[in-house]
């Protein structure tokens, strides 16, 4: 069952969201339930440890060649001040 819910969240970042899920094919909804899903979901990985926020992007994009998850992991823990 789907509910309403109501998230404050700066002008210009939900610009940029919107863009990228109609870049996408997807609804902004879409995508944020997809990251709910990922971060409040124990999965455990196979082959590697990988942290909530990168498990979230899979499939969102493209990696560049030659990034590893070790390092774009510990990238965004440092950004994020995991």
């Amino acid at each position: 069952m789907n509910t309403k819910l109501t998230l404050s969240i700066d002008e210009e970042i939900i610009s940029k969201a919107k863009k990228y899920a109609q870049q996408k094919k997807r609804s902004l909804s879409d995508l944020i339930e997809g990251y709910l899903k990922v971060i409040t979901t124990n999965i455990k990985e196979e082959k590697e440890d990988v942290s909530p926020i990168i498990r979230g992007m899979r499939g969102s994009f493209t990696a560049l060649k030659g990034i590893d998850n070790e390092n774009l992991t510990k990238a965004l823990k440092n950004k994020y001040k995991l």
